[in-house]
């Protein structure tokens, strides 16, 4: 799994408490090991995590190792990054994109 650091890894069982459950804005990272842009993206996302700690919670979720919680909000992509306020997901992000770019896609959620 691309681990990054300061991001917390999320599975099926963990998803609905981690994420669903979540007060505040939780950008979830759909990624897989043999992706190369979730490696491009996962030190962009670990900044994130630490500039919006408090605003912005970041995990990232293994598709390979939790393939329901990947068919549950159709994602076919990796990265897709997905926006959940209040246990709904509110934004779908496809693709790797710098941090500038990934901060703007997020204006609007922060």
């Amino acid at each position: 799994m691309v681990q990054v650091t300061g991001v917390e890894s999320v599975t099926d069982e963990s998803f609905a408490a981690e994420v669903l459950a979540a007060t505040g804005p939780v950008l979830v990272d759909f990624t897989a090991d043999w992706c190369p842009p979730c490696r491009m993206i996962a030190p962009v996302l670990a900044e994130v995590a630490r500039e919006q700690a408090g605003r912005l919670k970041v995990v990232t979720l293994d598709v390979d190792v939790n393939p329901q919680t990947q068919v549950a909000y159709a994602v076919l992509s990796m990265p897709t990054l997905m926006v959940f306020v209040d246990g709904e997901p509110v934004k779908s992000l496809v693709g790797a994109r710098a941090k500038a770019r990934l901060l703007r896609d997020l204006e609007d959620v922060l």
